[in-house]
């Protein structure tokens, strides 16, 4: 379900189901999700690059399964769901940095999990977007994530309308940080993710951990948490 290499402090976690456009069912949804665990806890990961293989990034949730999430299954669909939204989560809640590259279809929860990472190159092909409507399906767990990325109205108009965005949609609204050709978007992609190995492992963490925290705090407490980070920095070295 997963392939999986090291290029120095850097790992590639690229989802493999490309004869679905790696769409995410449960199977895969736990791996990646045991997988990005992992990395975070290896000591001789310093970063994270997460892919496609195939044609796509990732299409979505696998549909297929849907036929089995009923009333009459409450406990697999509340299973079902908590497992989704811990893996939307997840980029987040790591230690480690990671970045997405994205070509492809990006869509639904493929979209989520993309700009759910700290960073995100796309291919010039890629077709980024929320249909779940189209489907008579709410786009309920990737909605906060968006949420959180544009602004209200736009992102309305994506999940209600099911617009798609290309990639120089995703670099003008600031979703994607560079746009490049197919061949160069994986090593692109290593090559973000090898300079985050540069700092030293304890000052990223802490970076990254205090970004997310102060985002939705108000400006008094989000200082309060810098300051408090700041000094606790200073007492270490290295």
């Amino acid at each position: 379900m997963l392939l999986r290499d090291d290029h120095g402090p850097v790992r590639v976690i690229r989802l493999n189901r490309p004869d679905k456009h790696n769409a995410l069912n449960t199977e895969l949804t736990r791996a990646l999700l045991d997988e990005l665990l992992a990395a975070d806890a290896d000591g001789s990961v310093r970063a994270v690059v997460l892919a496609g293989e195939g044609r796509s990034f990732c299409a979505g949730a696998d549909i297929t399964e849907f036929a089995d999430l009923t009333p009459d299954n409450q406990d697999a669909v509340l299973r079902r769901a908590e497992l989704t939204a811990r893996t939307q989560l997840l980029p987040q809640q790591l230690s480690k940095p990671i970045v997405s590259v994205v070509w492809g279809n990006a869509l639904g929860g493929g979209a989520g999990l993309a700009i759910g990472c700290d960073m995100m190159v796309v291919a010039d092909d890629v077709r980024f977007g929320y249909p779940e409507l189209k489907h008579s399906l709410v786009p309920a767990i990737v909605m906060t994530g968006l949420q959180r990325q544009i602004g209200r109205k736009l992102a309305f108009e994506m999940i209600s309308h099911g617009t798609l965005l290309d990639a120089d949609d995703l670099v003008r609204l600031g979703l994607a940080n560079r746009r490049v050709s197919r061949d160069k978007a994986l090593d692109t992609g290593i090559e973000i993710a090898s300079k985050w190995s540069e700092p030293s492992s304890m000052a990223m963490a802490a970076t990254k951990d205090l970004f997310y925290r102060v985002a939705d705090l108000p400006v008094d407490q989000a200082m309060r948490a810098g300051r408090d980070v700041n000094a606790i920095m200073r007492g270490f070295r290295g």
